[in-house]
């Protein structure tokens, strides 16, 4: 069965009921042994819906490591709006561009193997562009396989998206070190002047507007410095990618300029200078998304756990749990439960890797075979701990669609 994102669920706003949805997550996928994975339809389409909306018009192309379940890309690249692919590895891309047409590696490759198999492939080729930010990665690709054996490959520019904040010092990922216009004239020329290259595109991520929210939970006056800070960052990077992409322009022809995440849709659209905005964890939903004031996407994939023993009887533990996701070791970095409500982890061990103990009122209801619902806190990072998801809509599984590592691929 085909994903069809493009017609309207049966029950539009399944999950805003928060006890009804997950009672009724739990009766759908009653006949399947946990841990089990889910991706709810209805707030899936919501989800998919709401970014076209944020992005204004502009064309999101969809952020794989984000989801890294195909059938899910491929729904979502079948709505309008939607176009292309942002992979996270040459080996990835390679995959996806036997089925999609445009697929952007959002970082640059080192995999020589993976570099001599897209040069040996003219529709692959034509199909992939490959991330640099330093003559070095143009040095690499020509030393895995000379120019004169190989198409022509694609390649565009990671500017530098950081922002250094008054008193906050430097703000955002550490990426590419192309921060202004004379380093990115430099690159470009140095592209176009080598024989064996391309230079399509070029893209610039701000995690410091798209990957931090604005509304961290109890911190109110932290909120308004990220409020103060984000604001300033969107008016320094329109003004500097926009003279920064005007140069490169001036040297080739590029067919697009890429930048934001779920997070920017709104700020990123509206920067004159871009053409496509990337995005993919507002998707799924993960619960890292909850602390952000211009969204609420829906928690359209969740996974569920066994309990298998109650050493007290106010308590339940869970087997399994300890899919902590990547970033700053910290609270939020947990998997967040949501059914039942009113319980929680227990501080001295937390999200365990065989185990989670849990307890508060809604630990002691709980019974031996019981499951629990939790959120991650990213969204693509699930995949990587489960074979499939069951697709639920108006509380019955309608399809199972496997992940990345059900079909078997694990990319990084």
């Amino acid at each position: 069965m085909t994903l069809d994102l493009s017609r309207t669920p049966a029950n539009p706003g399944a999950w805003r009921d928060g006890q009804r949805y997950w009672r009724g997550l739990t009766a759908a996928t009653a006949d399947r042994e946990p841990p089990v994975a889910v991706i709810g339809l209805e707030a899936l389409v919501h989800n998919a819906r709401d970014m076209l909306r944020r992005a204004g018009g502009m064309p999101i192309r969809v952020a794989s490591k984000s989801i890294r379940v195909r059938a899910v890309q491929d729904a979502v690249l079948a709505l309008r709006g939607y176009a292309g692919v942002l992979a996270y590895t040459l080996p990835e891309a390679l995959w996806l561009a036997e089925t999609v047409t445009d697929v952007v590696v959002g970082y640059p490759s080192v995999d020589r193997a993976a570099i001599r198999a897209l040069a040996a492939d003219e529709k692959l080729a034509a199909r992939v562009t490959l991330m640099i930010d330093s003559v070095e990665h143009l040095d690499l690709i020509d030393a895995a396989i000379a120019p004169g054996a190989r198409p022509a490959l694609r390649v565009a520019i990671e500017l530098d998206a950081s922002y250094t904040a008054p008193g906050l010092g430097r703000l955002g990922v550490w990426r590419s070190p192309i921060s202004t216009v004379s380093q990115a004239e430099a690159l470009a020329h140095a592209v176009v002047s080598r024989p064996g290259f391309a230079l399509v595109g070029m893209m610039a991520y701000e995690s410091q507007i798209a990957g931090v929210g604005n509304r961290p939970a109890g911190k109110p006056a932290m909120g308004r410095v990220i409020d103060w800070m984000q604001s300033r960052s969107v008016a320094e990077l329109a003004e500097r990618r926009g003279a920064v992409v005007a140069a490169v322009r001036r040297i080739a022809e590029l067919e697009f300029v890429n930048g934001g995440g779920t997070g920017s849709l709104e700020s990123t659209s509206a920067d004159p200078s871009v053409t496509e905005v990337a995005a993919g964890s507002g998707l799924f939903g993960g619960h890292l998304f909850d602390t952000y004031s211009r969204f609420a996407p829906a928690p359209a994939a969740a996974f569920a756990l066994a309990v298998v023993r109650k050493p007290r009887p106010e308590m339940a533990t869970l087997l399994g749990g300890g899919w902590v996701a990547s970033g700053p070791p910290a609270a939020d970095r947990l998997p967040e439960i949501v059914w039942p409500r009113n319980t929680r982890m227990q501080a001295r061990e937390m999200a365990g890797e065989v185990q989670t103990p849990l307890s508060g009122r809604g630990a002691a209801a709980l019974r031996t075979g019981d499951r629990v619902w939790l959120r991650h806190t990213k969204s693509g990072e699930l995949s990587e701990h489960v074979n499939e998801f069951c697709v639920v809509e108006n509380e019955m599984v309608i399809d199972v669609v496997p992940s990345y590592r059900g079909e078997g691929k694990a990319f990084l």
